[in-house]
């Protein structure tokens, strides 16, 4: 993204000073996942792939996140 000012023919909307902590709080957190994403890749350029028996099969991964997104969310009735 660019450090410059916009435009002065396009004005921009200023965000209250709560949300524009949230959206740099949000920033912070992408940009901290993307920082390990991409050391995962180098780890995987260096080494190469890990072995089949020190990985996790993707179902139990994704059985593990279900559970933790229904924990999350209140029971229907």
């Amino acid at each position: 993204m660019s450090e410059q000012p916009a435009l002065a023919d396009h004005a921009r909307q200023q965000l209250e000073p709560a949300a524009a902590d949230a959206v740099r709080a949000y920033a912070a957190k992408t940009r901290a996942q993307a920082d390990q994403f991409a050391a995962v890749l180098e780890d995987i350029a260096t080494n190469g792939l890990p072995s089949v028996e020190d990985c996790t099969p993707w179902e139990e991964l994704r059985e593990a996140h279900l559970a933790r997104l229904a924990a999350q969310r209140p029971a229907v009735a």
